[in-house]
């Protein structure tokens, strides 16, 4: 029995030597595992880093922004935007309206920023694209009205970046008066110092549906001012390559 016993002592004792041993040599324990990996979350992320929230943008405009008929808003070049540039989006607005004009509603583009985004927390750049159904207006009366939205959204959103769209057109010849809104808005816009990207200027649709010729007869809709689904995709294209080279492609509100 006695013999049993330190048989099993010496065994025992022999096991946890060899432990001991394993211990000091591998650094490898419940307990040091527990007390080493709190150590590496410490120090400096590399593959695992996680990215920052993407750039909230939002867009205030008429029928090419939230959609016309069989144009829902997600469909609308916008959203494409956002797609391409990896954006949270909020799309405001209404069809038919601008700075000036109120459509079929009861306000123009300071009334909807008013009751659909002014309330929202500050996101990182507001676009606001208009002028289209203003080109009846005298310019200097847009302007004005552009002047006091803008100024409105600078004291509800101190730090966010604004960009201004001018006015789109369904053929590569707008009228007139569109074009005279357009110069109204890119001078105001110069005046403020926000940025101004011009579609009519840099000929983003060419031609006219009816003649067959340019990039109309492919991009816009029969109505000869709506762009189709393809044509919003492209509008998108263009406005992500100039917001890039504005450096605004990922927008970050200022402190």
């Amino acid at each position: 029995m006695t013999s049993r016993r330190a048989r099993r002592g010496a065994a025992t004792l022999m096991l946890c030597l060899s432990l001991v041993a394993v211990v000091t040599l591998t650094g490898c324990s419940v307990l040091a595992g527990s007390l080493h990996k709190p150590a590496a979350a410490d120090g400096p992320a590399k593959n695992d880093e996680p990215r920052g929230a993407p750039p909230v943008v939002m867009f205030l405009g008429d029928s090419y922004t939230v959609g016309d008929r069989g144009v829902e808003a997600e469909s609308t070049y916008a959203s494409a935007t956002a797609r391409l540039l990896g954006w949270q989006v909020v799309v405001g607005g209404r069809s038919g309206t601008g700075y000036v004009v109120k459509g079929r509603g009861p306000h123009a583009f300071l009334g909807l920023f008013e009751s659909q985004l002014g309330w929202r927390p500050a996101p990182d750049m507001l676009i606001v694209s208009g002028g289209h159904n203003d080109f009846r207006i005298p310019p200097a009366q847009v302007a004005a009205a552009a002047h006091v939205l803008l100024e409105r959204a600078r004291q509800r959103w101190p730090g966010t970046r604004l960009v201004v769209l001018g006015p789109l057109w369904g053929t590569g010849t707008p009228v007139p008066g569109v074009l005279a809104v357009r110069d109204a808005l890119k001078n105001l816009a110069g005046q403020l110092g926000i940025p101004f990207v011009d579609p009519i200027g840099e000929q983003w649709i060419t031609g006219d549906l009816l003649t067959g010729q340019g990039n109309a007869p492919r991009l816009i809709k029969q109505d000869r001012t709506h762009p189709t689904p393809a044509g919003h995709l492209y509008v998108a294209t263009r406005l992500a390559a100039d917001l890039k080279r504005l450096g605004l492609s990922h927008p970050v509100r200022k402190a």
